[in-house]
């Protein structure tokens, strides 16, 4: 049996010496129209519900994440009362249903034995191989079998630099596909990465000796190493060439921070040095230092609960408890759960979850008819625009670098969720090849969304209103300092909202040698700098609006000139241009002229037009409207990060087209994903295809960011565009909420 270079779970928590010598040993229509077997139905209940059947698994904590500082603690996890649990172990899985605990360590063991006893290796994923579209379709219409389960792996042997895909049949364990990456591609930095790059730091002699001779430390146990992916601003970098014997090098770089305890922010007190690990060798191979010892900024800025009072000059003491604000549903949510399908009023759905994308929402449907087939977040690239060195290597692919799935934060009632819960666990696996469950890793739940529609009419006085709810389906990725709140919200007017909420800490410096003030920061602490930068996000959409056959066309609100069809000089019209090809459809947001880009059936028609069904892509409907990627034409941030060039783009559905900065973007040098797949130039129109949504944030920080920081929001809607014949929420029955009380003297 292959041996396996990770952290097992009892190993997690140990010193990092212990930690090093161990490491060095070692369709359409809704699915609700398919018949198959389905798990028993479960209602909503007052208390969070877990569709994850009963039993013991390791279970990881809400403050552990990819890039994340604190050690992944194992733990038992509870056992789920039979009432709470929305999963019937007797079940078939659905083709799309996540691994089980026992299918990642079968598929792990298979891994192994083909590797045999004498290969050291070290799992880097384990994950459902989600099946082709076309079996899916099948499947789902009934005129196909169910897609035979497989694992997807992706394996690293760390001696010799190699990087595998593979894939096992499930059960039976049998390897379907083993590919050996090209010799150098880096598959993503993994929790155990990120906490075996701080483990080498801390254990480094150099790395001590400059820390006591330049400041005075000598309580390594008070140092915080931020793990980063090394973005390769040259070719020049020497990291790349350390190794004589042909081994390629796994790069981390950690920015460090000291602390007065592990409650402490330890962004008020960065430190100069900054080593770069090779994970392969275990060593730091690369040291950054100013050339002379700066201060390290002492000021207690804290926002943690047991340190508010040890600020120095932020508030240091509570502010007066406000009057409680419940969420009371006297009868429960309205929503049904079976398995992982869901329905709400008339939306179903399915919800996945993976390693890398986090939450999936697949087959979406509003009242029998498809409307999406699978949506996600699929990139970021978030980079800084500091050009001093080193920090033109700050630049991080948070999707492709890390995982959303392996930052997911565990979410608690009654905080980062209110009202009457539906929770959706989620299993993954460490680099042991061992399965751990994240609880609670997806909140659903409903709001209360204000009006959703209201007429008075004047001659009578006569009212007419409509409250409106929504389904919130939620998820949080920790990702070092960054939180970021993911919420797909499906609405009763038929529209679907995703909003991106952005907080935790600001990644922090001292200024650079030389440089009295912040030129490309902004001082938010004293001696501390935040560096502007940006957080672009990419959205996978794989439409299906009444149909998998549809075309997308640009829609501009533009003025007419002035003739004699326009006497007054006061028209103006709805533009409409159908992008046919990926080229025509590559695509920037316009908001003088009310850009927005529709999705429309290539078979039905609106009953009342005439015009093909549709819905339509509206951007920046949460946050500001925002540029695209401000990185140079040459930069190699742009060469990665090509996809954030554009608001959209538009391709013809292929299974292998998942990821538009490329399969694997550690120490890449760019190129590929959507530049590389758009460069055939293929039809789009009257096809199933697929649209990839870029937006973002551009941050300039603000003193308010810091110690933590109030959300910044940014998002896009998905609305109907004739795809009904009138207002599909003139059905919601008049109600009227007898709680509310009037608490003036005006009843």
């Amino acid at each position: 049996m292959a041996r396996v270079l990770a952290f097992s779970a009892c190993e997690r928590g140990v010193l990092p010496a212990q930690v090093l010598q161990q490491h060095s040993e070692g369709a359409l229509s809704c699915p609700r129209q398919r018949a198959f077997p389905r798990r028993k139905a479960v209602k909503a209940s007052s208390k969070g519900n877990h569709w994850k059947a009963s039993g013991a698994a390791i279970s990881r904590s809400s403050a552990t994440g990819a890039r994340r500082l604190g050690r992944h603690v194992a733990q038992a996890a509870e056992t789920l009362g039979a009432g709470n649990s929305s999963a019937d172990a007797s079940a078939a899985p659905h083709p799309l249903d996540e691994l089980s605990q026992e299918e990642i360590r079968s598929a792990a063991a298979a891994v192994r034995a083909s590797f045999g006893d004498d290969v050291a290796v070290r799992f880097n994923v384990v994950t459902l191989a989600e099946p082709p579209k076309a079996q899916l379709l099948a499947y789902e219409a009934g005129t196909g079998p169910a897609p035979p389960r497989a694992a997807f792996v992706i394996v690293l042997v760390p001696a010799t630099g190699e990087a595998f895909e593979m894939e096992v049949g499930l059960p039976e364990g049998a390897i379907v596909r083993r590919e050996a990456l090209p010799l150098g591609v880096q598959p993503l930095v993994s929790p155990a990465d990120c906490d075996l790059a701080e483990a080498i730091v801390k254990a480094d002699a150099g790395v001590a000796a400059l820390l006591e001779e330049r400041y005075g430390i000598t309580d390594i146990s008070l140092l915080a190493c931020d793990p980063w992916s090394v973005h390769i601003a040259s070719e020049d970098y020497a990291p790349l060439r350390w190794r004589e014997d042909g081994v390629p090098p796994r790069l981390v770089q950690t920015f460090l921070y000291m602390r007065d305890d592990v409650d402490d922010n330890h962004y008020a007190h960065p430190v100069d040095l900054l080593p770069t690990v090779d994970l392969n060798a275990q060593k730091v191979v690369h040291l950054d230092m100013q050339p002379t010892a700066p201060e390290i900024p002492t000021a207690s800025v804290n926002y943690h609960r047991e340190k508010l009072a040890s600020n120095t000059y932020l508030q240091a003491v509570w502010r007066s408890e406000m009057a409680p604000l419940n969420v009371v549903q006297p009868e429960g949510a309205s929503f049904s759960v079976s398995g992982h399908e869901v329905t709400w009023d008339k939306w179903t759905l399915r919800i996945g979850f993976n390693y890398r994308e986090g939450l999936v929402l697949h087959n979406v449907c509003y009242d029998g008819r498809p409307v999406m087939w699978r949506g996600s977040l699929v990139e970021m690239a978030v980079p800084y625009g500091d050009p001093n060195p080193p920090f033109e290597r700050k630049c991080a692919f948070d999707v492709g670098d890390y995982g959303l799935g392996f930052c997911t934060d565990s979410l608690e009632l009654g905080c980062d969720c209110l009202g009457h819960i539906h929770y959706f666990d989620a299993t993954l696996s460490d680099s042991a090849g061992e399965p751990y469950d994240v609880r609670k890793a997806v909140c659903m739940h409903e709001e209360d969304a204000g009006l959703l529609w209201k007429h008075v009419e004047y001659r009578t006085g006569h009212s007419e209103a409509r409250r409106s709810r929504r389904l919130v389906i939620s998820s949080i990725a920790t990702v070092v300092n960054y939180e970021y709140l993911f919420y797909w919200y499906l609405m009763q007017d038929g529209s679907i909202e995703f909003e991106i909420k952005l907080s935790g800490e600001l990644s922090t410096n001292l200024l650079s040698a030389g440089e009295p003030t912040p030129e490309y920061g902004v001082m938010v602490a004293p001696g501390v700098n935040a560096q502007i930068h940006q957080h672009m996000f990419c959205a996978r959409l794989d439409m299906a609006v009444d149909g998998h056959s549809n075309t997308v066309s640009e829609v501009d609100v533009v003025p007419c000139p002035a003739g004699p069809s326009n006497p007054f000089n006061n028209a103006f019209i709805a533009k409409q241009t159908p992008l046919v090809s990926e080229a025509q459809a590559q695509r920037v947001a316009d908001q003088r002229t009310a850009r927005s880009w529709k999705i429309e059936s290539a078979d039905k028609r609106n009953p009342v037009n005439g015009h093909p069904t549709a819905f339509k892509l509206v951007p920046f409907t949460r946050g500001a409207a925002q540029p695209t990627l401000l990185t140079g034409p040459d930069c190699a941030v742009t060469a990665r990060g090509q996809f954030a060039t554009k608001n959209l783009w538009v391709t013809p559905h292929k299974d292998d087209e998942r990821w538009p900065a490329g399969d694997y973007t550690i120490q890449n040098g760019g190129g590929e994903g959507l530049p590389a797949w758009t460069a055939e130039d293929r039809n789009v129109e009257a096809a199933d295809v697929v649209l990839w949504h870029a937006f973002g944030v551009a941050h300039v920080p603000r003193p308010e960011d810091f110690p933590v920081m109030p959300c910044e929001t940014t998002g896009f809607s998905l609305k109907p565009e004739g795809f009904f014949a009138g207002n599909p929420g003139i059905d919601l029955p008049p109600t009227r909420n007898e709680q509310s009380k009037c608490c003036s003297d005006k009843k």
